[in-house]
């Protein structure tokens, strides 16, 4: 037999227990599509790192960094930075826009492997 006071108790562990449930479902779609965010900069900072390599070493024409950014925006980020370095790299940070309060980024290089990795070395 329950007590007059305890009435109404079930309800309100189920409520919280359904809230509980929520916020954790909210928080895994959140972690997934942070997860999504970062891969997508990661492919875009990649990418946009080829595009400038290849340009700064005369592969493609135009300008190392307005490719990268071309490269960046075709993919769905947006340059951040743009370095082209003197062993014919080039090193780009990318962000890309997430439906979360922030950004996800991205950082690559490219370029020619160093003059000290001789073919068939590890």
């Amino acid at each position: 037999m329950l007590i007059k006071d305890e009435r109404g108790s079930g309800t309100v562990l189920s409520a919280g227990l359904a809230l509980a449930m929520l916020l954790l479902m909210v928080f895994v779609v959140a972690l997934g599509q942070a997860a999504v965010a970062a891969s997508k900069a990661a492919t875009a900072a990649d990418l946009a790192a080829l595009a400038a390599a290849d340009t700064y070493r005369g592969l493609m024409a135009g300008d190392p960094c307005q490719a990268a950014g071309e490269t960046a925006q075709q993919h769905g980020a947006a340059l951040v930075a743009c370095t082209l370095n003197a062993d014919m790299s080039a090193t780009v940070e990318v962000s890309v826009a997430t439906t979360l309060p922030w950004l996800a980024h991205g950082r690559a290089r490219a370029g020619p492997p160093p003059a000290d990795v001789l073919p068939g070395q590890p």
